[in-house]
């Protein structure tokens, strides 16, 4: 019933989590609780990283997975199972075909990164298919539901199943008892809903003191769209930064849990995502996906422009929902961060097309500490004057200001590349 309404038999209980969580115990790992000394000094509560990562498919997603698929009957087994996803699902799907040993297809877009697609590969074996097509989670999702209709085999849903979202949720059941107290909020990220639904569905019945708040891709931000329009809509456009919740569409059955609970769901710029895996890599030695990454970036102490607030004192979990990130891909994450910290502008410049105009361009404009970190310039003879296309890197976001006004008292023609521009988003 994927694409009718929930009705209330369809949405999942703590029962069904702690079923679950006896289900999958042997196909799963007690993932660990770190506490994060940066961020717990950063906001004076105490701050703890679920470590799904550390998942054997390096992802939460193996939860799921296998709660759904263990269920099957031997009848249903032998039709075949199909998924769609933009990575870390089908790691679990590909798994769980492996060790039961089911026959699986597999579709993923063409966006996904090179690594995950490898990773599949390798836990799937000779049981799975992969087919690679779509530009995106959605695309991909279509493509698998017409291949169940047209085959017969059974789809396994991503994060719109109650079984998928029992597994998920058995995160929930593990944080209960891995802390001594109630934690006073558990952060969670968000594409189609499922991890969250179902931790909320724990927490609501054991955790009731424990606020659960969804952290959404702010360019993906369609479950934040669906509890606006009282209903899943579908997105024109995404950023698919962060590809494991990048997800046009909010799932049915999730939505109608999400807002029956009442969750609160906040935006998080994928900038500041960015920021964050740097930090978790560089600060913690965590190597995390964009999407692994959200919960975590979406926290700050109050009076800072964090999406969430945490209070000091507080006890805070956030999720870290998966690993798998391609290391091609850090030259984007960079790039990406030093544009939301305010240290990364571009600019085209109308040169005079003489010798000496980049040198007094150099001299004359340049602080002490901005450096030119992209320079692209063809020369024109039959022309007066050539553009350039400058990046140019801050020593300090504040540093911007005086840039700006060195620009404006030059003689050369300036002008600054808005984010919204087409060209601003070749290099961005």
């Amino acid at each position: 019933m994927l694409n009718n309404e929930a009705t209330t038999s369809e949405l999942v209980t703590a029962t069904e989590v702690e079923a679950a969580a006896a289900r999958i115990a042997d196909s799963v790992i007690t993932s660990p609780l770190h506490v994060s000394e940066r961020l717990s000094e950063v906001t004076g509560a105490t701050v703890y990283l679920k470590r799904e990562d550390l998942q054997a498919v390096r992802s939460y997603k193996i939860r799921g997975a296998f709660n759904f698929m263990l269920q099957l009957t031997a009848a249903e087994r032998a039709r075949g199972v199909v998924c769609a996803s933009a990575g870390n699902h089908a790691q679990g799907f590909a798994r769980a075909c492996n060790e039961l040993d089911i026959a699986g297809v597999i579709f993923v877009p063409k966006t996904t990164p090179r690594q995950k697609i490898d990773r599949i590969r390798h836990f799937g074996g000779e049981d799975v298919e992969v087919v690679i097509d779509g530009s995106t989670y959605d695309d991909a999702s279509d493509l698998a539901k017409a291949c169940a209709a047209r085959t017969g085999a059974l789809l396994v849903s991503a994060f719109d199943d109650p079984r998928t979202i029992a597994g998920q949720g058995t995160i929930a059941a593990e944080i209960h008892a891995q802390l001594p107290a109630e934690p006073d909020a558990i952060i969670v990220p968000v594409g189609g809903g499922g991890v969250l639904a179902g931790i909320a569905a724990y927490a609501a019945e054991h955790m009731p003191d424990t606020t659960v708040i969804g952290a959404e891709p702010e360019g993906a931000a369609s479950m934040i769209a669906a509890l606006a329009a009282g209903r899943p809509v579908t997105l024109e456009d995404i950023d698919s930064f962060a590809d494991g919740a990048a997800v046009r569409r909010a799932g049915e059955i999730t939505f109608r849990m999400i807002q029956e609970l009442g969750l609160p769901i906040e935006p998080v710029p994928e900038g500041r995502t960015a920021s964050e895996m740097l930090n978790l890599y560089q600060v913690d030695g965590i190597i995390t996906e964009p999407a692994g990454a959200l919960a975590s970036a979406a926290i700050g102490a109050p009076g800072s422009a964090a999406p969430i607030t945490v209070h000091p004192g507080s006890t805070v979990v956030c999720l870290v929902s998966g690993g798998n990130n391609d290391i091609s891909r850090y030259s984007e994450v960079l790039e990406r961060s030093l544009v939301h910290e305010g240290l990364k502008h571009y600019f085209i410049v109308n040169f005079p097309q003489e010798p000496g105009a980049l040198r007094r361009f150099l001299d004359e404009v340049l602080g002490p500490d901005d450096d030119i970190a992209l320079f692209d310039y063809v020369k024109r003879s039959d022309r007066e004057t050539g553009p350039a296309f400058v990046g140019i890197t801050l020593g300090r976001p504040d540093d911007l200001a005086g840039l700006l006004e060195r620009m404006d008292a030059s003689p050369l023609q300036i002008e600054k590349v808005p984010q919204d521009s087409p060209l601003f988003r070749m290099f961005v």
